[in-house]
């Protein structure tokens, strides 16, 4: 990061004009400024920064909100999830206004396209407009869209009870029933060592709550271990997976918590800086955010000598641009560092070679909040929820076909079928848990739990009652997959368009039986060849419907062998039209 000469700053801080300079802040500011990123600009930057031009065009072309070329005066972007998304009402606002989807209108007004999920699915169709996020749309909500953009009227200035964002917390647990003064924790810490509290949150059982669910104490005792004078904390707040919204909470109401977990961990590990990366589609927290980090260095709480008691940390937010691939650990980090989000190839792993190449704890903002709370609490505490295997509670993100959809606050080992009923499902046909990347559940495994051991999640739970199409849901989650893969590795890159086109072609009823078999063989070789977690579990939604719904496919089949991908008799009609034949002989 480029830092201006002669600033004066603490050794191993990210000061506030350094943070400004990071490079996708810097993108954002240009791409709010004129709408896209002007090429004149994109030298100037690299030569400011001090970035190789072909790493700043890398950047630009790879993050979804940043764009070459002009985007409208008013820019939307519909949600295309299941859950908060409504692609009916986009066109209903494009063909209002007269522009076409994923376009800028001539007067450069207007502009309409899609986003994946953006993190609203508790709220219904959503959108982002120039990046604040507009939710519960209705059809009478676009016609009101409509006229305020025709008359000119700035996003400012639309009403404000558009952009509210709720929480829907409809069930407290362990974690958000308790409250948490801030400061708690750490001086909780007083008369412990670093062994001591690195044992506590061992012996608590806290496992990874992005989904990965590997030992928060171990990961962090590997790090701790790592030989190096310097170490970074980073939190993981790019919560990209469709149907999950449960960090959003976290960051909204109990964002104290996250950054005393962060504080906690850098003592531990001997880290003095640490990070929030933060998604793009949540940059409309960044102020409250950085609000409560100021508030917390006025009371003594971030930055040197803590509490008074030696321990110097303090935490910086990097705002990531619209790259679902960033939610992985060390894509995270590639994107931290200025660069595009393409995951490395591991080992060696972040806790030993990560952020700068420097030993790196990443971990998820549920796991930070519980970390805190584990520490104020006691590890006893916290083993009084859950199985032997999967302690504590888990924060479930439930949206879909519901009476209440929300954030459930769950003890592990609670079964699908009492979820279901606390949020008043249904008629269930199916259950999407952990996102497209997870599991997809059909009623005969709702008597399964949610524990690492038996069904594991991230968060996301989405819930299908029998009047949706699953077959073209799995076709959805599939393009998605392909849309956001990075690119990166063959398998991933070519492996998820096959599958896209593969799922589209038996959704619209000329798949045959050869199709289905080539599905499933191109969706073992993606999943078992692919470079990272994206590509590994991209092909799940498709495994898990020929799996345990095998009878959607069959539904949808051409009776017959095989159907070409190439007509060539129908090629051959504007032949048969220019030389005015008809014959049989013109035909094939």
């Amino acid at each position: 990061m480029h830092v201006h000469h002669g600033q004066e700053s603490q050794p191993g801080f990210l000061t506030q004009p350094q943070l400004n300079d990071h490079l996708l802040h810097r993108l954002h500011d240009l791409q709010t400024r004129f709408r896209h990123i002007p090429q004149p600009s994109i030298a100037e930057l690299a030569e400011e920064l001090q970035l190789p031009i072909t790493q700043v065009e890398a950047v630009i072309d790879f993050y979804a909100f940043f764009h070459r070329q002009p985007r409208g005066q008013t820019d939307i972007l519909f949600s295309n999830c299941t859950s908060c998304g409504d692609l009916a009402l986009m066109q209903q606002l494009c063909d209002r206004l007269q522009v076409e989807p994923e376009q800028t209108r001539a007067d450069g007004r207007i502009s309409i396209g899609q986003a994946s999920c953006i993190g609203m699915c508790d709220h219904g169709p959503s959108a982002l407009v120039n990046g604040i996020p507009l939710t519960s749309i209705t059809a009478e909500l676009i016609e009101q869209m409509a006229a305020l953009i025709e008359s000119d009227t700035p996003v400012a200035s639309w009403p404000e009870n558009w952009f509210r964002v709720g929480n829907h917390i409809r069930k407290e647990g362990l974690l958000l029933s308790e409250s948490f003064e801030p400061g708690s924790a750490l001086k909780s810490m007083r008369g412990r060592n670093r062994d001591q509290l690195l044992e506590t949150i061992t012996a608590s059982g806290l496992k990874g709550r992005g989904g990965a669910g590997f030992s928060t104490g171990m990961k962090w005792q590997f790090c701790r271990d790592a030989e190096s004078a310097t170490r970074y904390v980073v939190c993981n707040a790019d919560e990209g997976e469709p149907g999950t919204f449960k960090d959003r909470i976290l960051l909204n109401s109990h964002a104290d918590e996250v950054f005393e977990g962060m504080t906690i961990c850098g003592h531990i590990i001997g880290a003095t800086q640490g990070y929030l990366y933060l998604r793009g589609e949540y940059r409309y927290l960044l102020d409250a955010l950085n609000t409560t980090l100021q508030r917390r260095r006025d009371a003594g709480l971030l930055g040197a000598n803590i509490l008074g008691e030696g321990i110097d940390f303090d935490i910086a937010i990097v705002v990531g641009a619209g790259a679902y691939i960033c939610g992985e650990e060390s894509a995270l980090i590639e994107s931290m560092e200025q660069k595009p989000g393409i995951p490395r190839i591991r080992p060696p792993f972040p806790v030993t070679c990560g952020f700068r190449n420097q030993p790196t704890v990443v971990n998820n903002v549920e796991t930070l909040a519980a970390a805190a709370n584990i520490i104020l609490r006691g590890h006893e505490w916290f083993e009084t929820r859950g199985t032997w295997q999967s302690r504590g509670s888990k924060l479930l993100s439930v949206s879909g076909d519901c009476a209440r959809p929300g954030i459930y606050e769950v003890a592990f080992g609670m079964t699908i079928e009492d979820i279901l009923h606390d949020c008043g499902a249904t008629d269930v046909q199916a259950v999407q848990v952990g996102g497209p990347s997870g599991s997809l559940v059909g009623p005969d495994k709702f008597s399964h739990c949610i524990a690492f051991e038996d069904i594991a999640t991230g968060g996301s739970f989405m819930i299908f009652n029998h009047t949706r199409d699953l077959l073209d849901i799995i076709g959805k989650f599939t393009r998605f997959f392909a849309h956001e893969s990075c690119g990166f590795c063959t398998p991933c890159r070519v492996g998820t368009t096959l599958l896209n086109d593969g799922m589209q072609k038996i959704c619209s009823g000329h798949g045959t039986a050869h199709d289905v078999d080539e599905l499933a063989r191109t969706a073992a070789l993606v999943s078992r060849r692919s470079h990272c977690g994206l590509g590994i579990t991209a092909a799940n939604p498709i495994r898990d419907g020929l799996k345990h719904f095998p009878q959607l496919f069959e539904a949808r089949l051409l009776h017959q062998e095989m159907e070409p991908e190439f007509n060539l008799d129908a090629s051959l009609a504007e032949a048969r039209k220019l030389t005015r034949r008809d014959d049989a002989e013109a035909h094939l």
